[in-house]
């Protein structure tokens, strides 16, 4: 075809000194194609000396315009807004040719995507390549963080929050999973992982993350990797290793890496247009995007990801435990009190007696709280509501013999108040009478009762009867203590009328009747 002569190099080599023969054979161009060429040039009386600084494109259009330029039949894209839309995080020409697709519709035949990317290369210079990295099938799941992020439109008062995406590959299939998430802390990126075990079905040997710290804790140059524990034992529960890539080495775990960009492309870039108000809404859309994307066919490779997966990949990887990791917090150095119990959120759970006075670590899930001392599991609770407080819950295990170690409960404190008198009785009742639930009165009947360790009990069965007799509906701890602190108890006398509580001195009509001062 003339359109493929080097017009430029014909001329060139002519004003060298070659002929048309030389010039055909040492170029492998046909003999009549070089003499029309010269034949051409001389016509126009174009020498050397006219075409040197011209580019090789301008002389051959020069020599014969018009020539090779043919009416497309394909729907033409607008260039310009092609150009633009690639300047966008996650844009691609591979994008950009579906969307031209989607949009022409059956109207016009569309080109297909190698002509898109040439024509394209025509209209401004593009470049890039990618290289494909061997793995073993099965074997390991690389994960990270999406750099670029998305966005949640609150519809009442409309404010912008960031989404972040988890992003999950698989080496060999290069089957993705990607998770929205509000945050980028430990709960988030361990709920990702159950959901990413999920979505895979299985499970493998390694899992290669970066060097966050809501998974690694240190990565010396020397020495082991610091695992955060949480982060550990999530990857134990699924049988797994976590083997972080080295710092500042991306090509440690390329896969995810370069999910991560097609993630921008597949994800980003194409629900640009849409705008979401609720996570669950966000999720389902991601998963429709991701769904379509390892359906994709490869360009290098028989298949797509999901095919690969499926035929090839899921069949080797490990089976699911029966039950799904459940996401748990740390609270370190909690000190286990005399009655044998330790504090979490203002209720009570029982630790094996021979550990009074040391300090243990909780683990909190949602349903469950463990008691550890090292690395030994010392008891195990089930987790009191959050709405619940001076609650205790006890193994009888945990105690040993004697009633000085078993949580107070409402029998126990009548049992009690019965030891110590008839008006004891009746004040305790009274207490929980006033008490709106059960729990609320046990602190201030058991503040009562424990008078007796400071006075005798027959003097604070003496204060308490003392005190049923005046105007108080209620006794408690607060008209208790003052009626044995002064001694009243034993003198038996009870005020008629309760002293006045607004913290003043009022002089009477006497006073003032007396004129005195």
């Amino acid at each position: 075809m003339v359109r493929k002569i080097k017009a430029k190099l014909v001329l060139q080599l002519r004003n060298q000194g070659l002929s048309g023969r030389a010039i055909a054979s040492a170029q492998g161009i046909a003999r009549n194609s070089v003499q029309t060429v010269l034949e051409t040039a001389d016509r126009l009386g174009l020498g050397w000396d006219d075409v040197e600084e011209m580019p090789e494109a301008e002389v051959y259009t020069v020599l014969f315009p018009g020539r090779g330029v043919h009416e497309s039949v394909f729907a033409q894209p607008d260039w310009g807004r092609v150009h633009t839309e690639l300047a966008r995080v996650g844009v691609t020409l591979k994008l950009l040719h579906q969307e031209y697709v989607d949009t022409s519709g059956q109207a016009q035949a569309v080109m297909s995507y190698d002509r898109f990317c040439r024509l394209y290369g025509d209209f401004a210079a593009v470049s890039g390549a990618t290289s494909r990295v061997g793995h073993k099938a099965g074997r390991s799941i690389e994960v990270d963080w999406s750099g670029p992020t998305m966005q949640l439109l609150d519809p009442t008062t409309g404010e912008i929050s960031k989404v972040y995406l988890f992003v999950a590959c698989l080496p060999f299939s290069r089957y993705a999973f990607v998770e929205a998430a509000l945050d980028m802390r430990q709960e988030s990126w361990l709920r990702a992982h159950v959901a990413m075990f999920s979505f895979f079905g299985g499970s493998v040997p390694r899992l290669v993350p970066d060097n966050l710290k809501t998974g690694v804790i240190s990565h010396p140059r020397e020495g082991e990797i610091v695992l955060n524990d949480a982060y550990r034992e999530m990857a134990a529960h699924y049988s797994a290793a976590v083997l972080p890539g080295r710092v500042r080495a991306p090509k440690d775990k390329a896969s995810v890496e370069n999910t991560v960009s097609h993630v921008a492309t597949w994800v980003i870039a194409s629900l640009r247009q849409e705008q979401f108000t609720s996570l669950p809404e966000l999720r389902v859309r991601i998963y429709e995007q991701i769904d379509a994307y390892n359906r994709q066919p490869f360009q290098k490779r028989d298949g797509s990801r999901l095919s690969v997966f499926t035929t090839e990949e899921k069949p080797l990887i490990q089976p699911l435990p029966a039950a799904p990791f459940e996401i748990s917090t740390w609270s370190y150095k909690r000190k286990v009190n005399k009655n044998a119990h330790v504090v979490w959120a203002r209720n009570f759970y029982s630790v094996p007696f021979s550990h009074i006075g040391a300090q243990v670590d909780l683990r909190i899930t949602d349903t469950m709280l463990e008691v550890y001392r090292n690395d030994e599991r010392l008891t195990s609770h089930l987790l009191l509501p959050a709405s619940t407080t001076n609650q205790h819950q006890t193994n009888d295990a945990d105690l040993p013999e004697g009633r000085s170690f078993q949580a107070w409960d409402r029998t126990r404190i009548d049992e009690w108040a019965a030891r110590m008198g008839p008006a004891m009785v009746t004040v305790i009742r009274k207490i929980f009478e006033a008490a709106s639930i059960e729990e609320a009165g046990y602190d201030p009947a058991l503040a009562v009762l424990r008078l007796s360790r400071r006075f005798s009990p027959t003097r604070v069965e003496a204060a308490c009867a003392l005190a049923l007799r005046g105007p108080i509906r209620s006794p408690r701890y607060a008209h208790l203590r003052p009626i044995l602190d002064t001694g009243q108890d034993k003198t038996g006398h009870v005020p008629d009328k309760p002293e006045p509580d607004d913290g003043g001195y009022v002089r009477g009509s006497a006073y003032y009747a007396g004129g005195t001062r």
